[in-house]
């Protein structure tokens, strides 16, 4: 999503939906727009987190769509987790027993690559969207990440993982306690709602958060998602 903003013709060509069931949802105020002289026009960064609700209960063909219409740009698509999450990048266990405290390391863990130029600036930008809206799903999983794109605060694209030895409060809806963790830093909206789409699509393989947490080193964590990503790739 490049522009930063566009028609109602060009939402559904970004989102590959048809276009009079997009106008019926902005119609009834269910997708962020506004019309101008009598067209819907629709602003970048909303859509982008107006996606990013909706995906939390898409299918998986349906967040496969969303990896077809944002195609990051110069990533392996095929192995699209697991590149952009090298060993160094995963803690397990992850030593953290507060919702601040979790962050804080896995900023720290992501500042390895030397791809974080102001943890500050990163750190306030996830909590600012942990406030707006919890990143938790309801089994044990979270994907922190900034509301907005950080261009100046962060460089290129990484996931740092990390799994605590229990549970802790990180607002998921029915107040399950949250022990994996995804953090996720992408500096354009196309590689950012891929890689959500693609944790999502993982998330729906049976028992693929089981072997997380069965996953006893970081080695090991990464091979359960380079064997995950082998069944969802290529799309």
């Amino acid at each position: 999503m490049a522009h930063e903003s566009f028609s109602l013709n060009d939402l559904a060509k970004q989102l590959g939906r048809d276009r009079r069931e997009l106008e019926k949802l902005a119609n009834r105020g269910r997708i962020p727009g506004r019309k101008v002289q009598g067209e819907w026009q629709f602003h970048s960064t909303e859509i982008t987190h107006w996606l990013e609700q909706e995906m939390r209960s898409y299918s998986t063909s349906e967040l496969e769509r969303v990896e077809l219409t944002n195609p990051p740009p110069l990533l392996d698509a095929d192995n699209l987790i697991s590149s952009l999450m090298p060993e160094e990048l995963i803690a397990v266990p992850l030593e953290a027993r507060t919702k601040r405290s979790v962050l804080e390391s896995l900023i720290e863990a992501a500042g390895r690559t030397w791809q974080i130029w102001e943890p500050a600036t990163v750190l306030t930008a996830i909590q600012e969207r942990e406030e707006a809206y919890p990143t938790a799903f309801d089994n044990g999983v979270a994907i922190p990440h900034p509301r907005n794109p950080t261009p100046d605060a962060v460089g290129e694209p990484l996931i740092a993982y990390g799994r605590t030895l229990s549970g802790i409060p990180f607002g998921a809806q029915n107040g399950t306690l949250t022990d994996i963790f995804f953090l996720v830093i992408c500096s354009d909206a196309s590689t950012h709602l891929s890689v959500l789409a693609r944790l999502g699509r993982l998330m729906q393989l049976p028992d693929f958060v089981e072997q997380l947490r069965e996953a006893p080193t970081p080695h090991d964590t990464r091979q359960v998602i380079i064997d995950a990503e082998k069944k969802v790739s290529p799309i």
